[in-house]
């Protein structure tokens, strides 16, 4: 009896020292195509993209600590990037260059967002197609001088006459491109306050601009964010009314904006 026993006992311990081997064999053999697998991964290619060191806001001449080479999936990079391989002195080339939008800090320098060293700086933010007109401010016609250069704004043409006092809003959602600043002290303190408004405009909301400043009074109505975002003022089909006199004949003309 005792003879069988320890015979179970052994066949027994054999049996798992078998399965343990066995066990490590085949685990072995997983990590070994574990480490197989990883090295048949292909490399990620790799290059240096000219970003934005800090903000850069719309309009600001380019200087050296505003730029700053960052690794970059070759992959990943769209055709208006600058790469180190292919421009490796482009952070110099660039210097003194305009920001035509602005960029935020680790963003790519896209060239469609610059503009070349030595044109005007306004010329150079304007879009194609558009025209810079300037219009006299006041706190008063200015949302309190709260109107700053990127807001959108409506504007506004008050008119006096014998009939009363009139107001219509003749141009809407206008980009304003600046605004000349200038600090006052009132009851002993500073107030930073614009006197002249430059807006972008097409042509034919320019005329629209310089024929109501000979008519009235001109006001900018603040727009909020989500206003500006509502509107497409290259797709929405508004108009003014410019009012002509020739020969003593008032003449008044709808112009498509």
């Amino acid at each position: 009896m005792k003879v069988a026993r320890i015979a179970v006992i052994a066949i027994a311990l054999i049996a798992g020292l078998f399965a343990l081997i066995l066990a490590r064999s085949m685990g072995g053999g997983d990590q070994t195509k574990k480490v197989a697998v990883r090295q048949e991964q292909p490399q990620l290619e790799l290059d240096e993209v000219l970003t934005a060191a800090k903000n850069i806001p719309l309009g600001t001449s380019l200087t050296a600590d505003m730029f700053i080479w960052r690794k970059w999936p070759v992959d990943s990079t769209g055709p208006g990037f600058i790469l180190r391989s292919k421009r490796p002195e482009a952070d110099s080339e660039l210097l003194g260059s305009v920001a035509r939008s602005s960029f935020l800090g680790g963003e790519p320098i896209n060239e469609g967002k610059i503009a070349t060293a030595g044109k005007g700086m306004m010329s150079s933010i304007l879009p194609k197609g558009y025209r810079a007109v300037a219009t006299r401010i006041s706190p008063e016609t200015s949302a309190g001088g709260f109107v700053l250069p990127k807001d959108r704004v409506d504007v506004i043409l008050t008119e006096e006459s014998d009939r009363g006092v009139a107001s219509e809003t003749i141009l809407s959602n206008i980009r304003v491109l600046a605004i000349d600043q200038t600090v006052e002290d009132q009851d002993g303190q500073k107030v930073v306050v614009g006197e002249t408004a430059t807006l972008e405009l097409t042509p034919s909301q320019s005329e629209i601009l310089v024929t109501a400043q000979r008519q009235g009074k001109l006001s900018l109505a603040l727009r909020s964010l989500e206003d500006a975002k509502g509107d497409d003022p290259a797709e929405d089909e508004r108009s003014g009314t410019i009012v002509l006199v020739r020969n003593g004949n008032l003449i008044k003309r709808t112009v498509k904006q």
